[in-house]
């Protein structure tokens, strides 16, 4: 299955770009209540060991990437303490509610918040440090574009770190995460959220993105070095780095 052909809306006439943004803009108020319950909080954990990865690093310009309700900025200024985080999205309503934490937070000095394209970003060559992807590289209208683009805007020896959801392959993991992913996320997506196609297109996005050597090899054809593949909590996540 192509990644790219999957789309949230198949009877839409919109661009896989802009179904994105429009799936998320409908499940944003409930996005971060329904996340918790599916993943029960294990996601803090995995975000904690991706972020850890850039503390050799020390990076003092930040891009998250497809920043979604704030979570990864956030943590990552709490662990790392850079200068700036720059959280960039293509739905709007993700956004505000990122803004509204971060103002509780009284961080809005450290997270700056842009609506922009991960495909299509709006900053000069070389401009970060380190770029965090949480939950978003599947998303991309074209991956190569994208993979293209985050490699423009960070530095030279600067640093990728990617968190997406991969699907297991050992018994009896595959058997419970299958259930738990095809029939019970679909469930409670749409019972929390309301639209019927965001919870059915996660999956399906997740069995269409290309996993562990297969991405590896596609960072590496984008100029990515030192690549490597980090599964988590058995191959239900997985980290993936490279350097520029």
């Amino acid at each position: 299955m192509n990644h790219d052909k999957v789309v949230p809306y198949k009877d839409s006439d919109l661009s896989k770009k802009d179904q994105i943004a429009q799936m998320f803009d409908n499940i944003a108020h409930r996005y971060d209540f329904v996340n918790r319950l599916i993943s029960i909080g294990i996601d803090k954990r995995w975000r904690r060991k991706a972020i850890n990865l850039l503390r050799p690093l020390k990076p003092k310009q930040i891009l998250d990437v497809a920043t979604g309700t704030g979570d990864f900025a956030l943590a990552t200024v709490k662990q790392l303490e850079p200068e700036k985080v720059v959280g960039v999205d293509i739905s709007t309503k993700m956004l505000a509610i990122a803004r509204e934490k971060i103002n509780k937070k009284q961080l809005g000095d450290k997270i700056v918040l842009k609506v922009a394209d991960g495909e299509n970003l709006p900053f000069e060559d070389n401009s970060f440090d380190a770029i965090i992807v949480a939950f978003g590289i599947r998303n991309f209208a074209n991956l190569g574009k994208g993979l293209k683009e985050l490699n423009r805007v960070l530095r030279k020896d600067g640093k990728l770190v990617i968190l997406e959801l991969t699907t297991p392959k050992k018994f009896p993991v595959k058997q419970f995460y299958d259930f738990h992913t095809y029939k019970l996320l679909p469930f409670i997506g749409r019972f929390f959220s309301k639209d019927d196609n965001a919870y059915t297109y996660l999956p399906k996005s997740i069995r269409a993105f290309p996993e562990g050597e297969d991405f590896l090899a596609q960072m590496n054809q984008h100029s990515f070095k030192s690549t490597q593949w980090i599964p988590l909590t058995f191959g239900v996540c997985s980290i993936y780095t490279g350097d520029k």
